[in-house]
């Protein structure tokens, strides 16, 4: 069993060393390969623009901060929430702690005040146990969590752009994304990994409660 998780894990690292969004990322400075996954997605959907008030949960390692920053301009804020440390970002007020502790989420909601938040991201997903139904419930379960953030703290017409792993539960799921917003598009970047599971729901123009 540990020669095969270790042959596994050789080509993991050989792909992930080969991999042309990997080598990319490095050439360009950002902190990891995922940061083309939202730049695929802004670049079609012009999610992000000046101005606005943005919370980037499961931020670390802060690729999508680093990209998204940027665009938001002076006038923007963002607010960055992940388990896991992050190095600082310039203009990124970070918040390290467990999303499903009300503690933690009581802290992001404090700091964002009384913003009305324009998009919510979330590329947030469980430490993976290798067992795919515990992976599936725990990922959902996180997704669940993130949209009712969202639908909470989302300014009328506001955006949820979700990463959402297909399998049990993910077609309840879509039905509750779609129940709260009046747009809902499932996009598969290129950079996606073609063999994971792996989707993103770009949930615009939130219903008024």
């Amino acid at each position: 069993m540990s020669r095969k998780r270790s042959a596994s894990s050789a080509r993991w690292l050989a792909e992930h060393q080969n991999d042309p969004y990997v080598v990319e990322a490095r050439k360009r400075g950002y902190r990891s390969r995922a940061i083309f996954k939202l730049e695929e997605i802004q670049q079609r959907d012009r999610i992000l623009r000046q101005g606005m008030v943005v919370v980037d949960l499961g931020a670390a390692p802060g690729s999508w901060s680093q990209y998204a920053r940027p665009l938001l301009g002076p006038s923007g804020h963002l607010f960055a929430l992940d388990i896991l440390e992050m190095d600082g970002l310039p203009d990124v007020d970070f918040i390290c702690g467990d999303f499903r502790e009300q503690a933690v989420l009581d802290a992001l909601q404090a700091k964002v005040g009384a913003r009305a938040v324009d998009v919510v991201l979330s590329d947030i997903a469980p430490n993976l146990s290798g067992i795919g139904t515990v992976d599936q419930t725990a990922s959902i379960y996180l997704c669940e969590l993130a949209l009712m953030f969202a639908l909470e703290n989302l300014k009328p017409g506001g955006t949820f752009l979700v990463k959402v792993f297909q399998g049990e539960g993910f077609e309840g799921y879509l039905k509750q994304v779609r129940e709260g917003f009046s747009q809902v598009t499932i996009r598969k970047p290129k950079s996606s990994r073609p063999r994971s599971k792996e989707v993103y729901l770009l949930a615009r123009s939130r219903r008024p409660v």
